[in-house]
């Protein structure tokens, strides 16, 4: 059984970051491995929170790995809060790498034009140092603008996106794929761009009118764990595209009407039909 270890907080109450990724990548048969960065009572748009900081134990966990001997075919990480934190999981991807893994950020910091209230662009610029360290990174459009030193548009057209995908392996990433990329009204998708063979890949399906908290956690946990089952990544975005969105379908079908995150739950059964296809 494969096995991936995926870096990032974790919201006790709250469907993102960990609390989606660690059964979602184990429903599509992988072993789910966590390191947490952050324990929090409730994610962000909660109006009050607790926040547990544990970047000191990041360290010494990986070193008691180093001696257990323990290896990962992934390395995935999410929303990473601190410069000490990206710095730690340069060192990891150091220690951790293997001919045959997969280094897999999703450099989760920024949206609609704008960073998330406890980051700046020296942090972007930070993170885009770890990108450059990846093997495919995962960036919303907001974000690869802040590390690519790229304008943020909310209308652009091909060549805006295909340029930010060109600009990101730049930084030093295998395959960079951007999300959240729509060229008409009433769609969105996914594009990607392959350095290794000049390849641009462009998947997309209709854009649902919301948008849901912890949905990028989704798309990034679903694409790490098809690739991770032997999916090319072209094939594994587009069950993390359909499966995100399915999710979201789900969700606004519920008479609940559910507000801090998607019922991904009930969409396991769809996304196991999507891998056995």
């Amino acid at each position: 059984m494969k096995r991936i270890i995926t870096v990032q907080d974790i919201s006790c109450v709250g469907k993102c970051s960990l609390t989606v990724a660690l059964p979602i990548i184990s429903a599509m048969g992988v072993e789910a491995a966590i390191l947490p960065t952050a324990v929090l009572s409730t994610h962000t748009m909660f109006s009050e929170f607790t926040c547990k900081d544990l970047t000191d134990q990041i360290e010494p966990i990986a070193e008691h790995w180093k001696k257990e001997n323990l290896s990962f075919d992934a390395v995935y990480t999410g929303y990473l809060g601190s410069f000490e934190q990206i710095d730690l999981m340069k060192k990891f991807f150091e220690d951790f790498k293997t001919e045959s893994n997969i280094l897999f950020v999703d450099p989760a910091m920024a949206d609609n034009g704008k960073l998330y209230p406890a980051f700046d662009e020296a942090f972007a610029k930070h993170m885009a140092t770890l990108c450059g360290k990846a093997d495919i990174i995962v960036p919303n459009i907001t974000e690869a603008a802040f590390m690519t030193d790229m304008e943020y548009k909310s209308e652009y057209d091909e060549a805006y996106v295909k340029e930010m995908l060109i600009k990101l392996c730049d930084l030093g990433a295998k395959i960079s794929i951007l999300t959240g990329v729509g060229f008409e009204e009433g769609k969105t998708g996914v594009m990607g761009y392959d350095s290794t063979t000049g390849e641009f890949h462009y998947y997309e399906h209709d854009k649902l009118p919301v948008s849901f908290h912890g949905t990028g956690d989704i798309f990034s946990s679903t694409c790490v764990g098809a690739i991770s089952n032997g999916m090319d990544w072209k094939d594994a975005v587009k069950v993390a595209a359909d499966y995100t969105a399915e999710c979201i379908r789900l969700t606004l079908e519920d008479p609940a009407k559910p507000w801090y995150g998607v019922n991904f739950e009930q969409a396991i059964p769809y996304l196991l039909g999507l891998m056995n296809k």
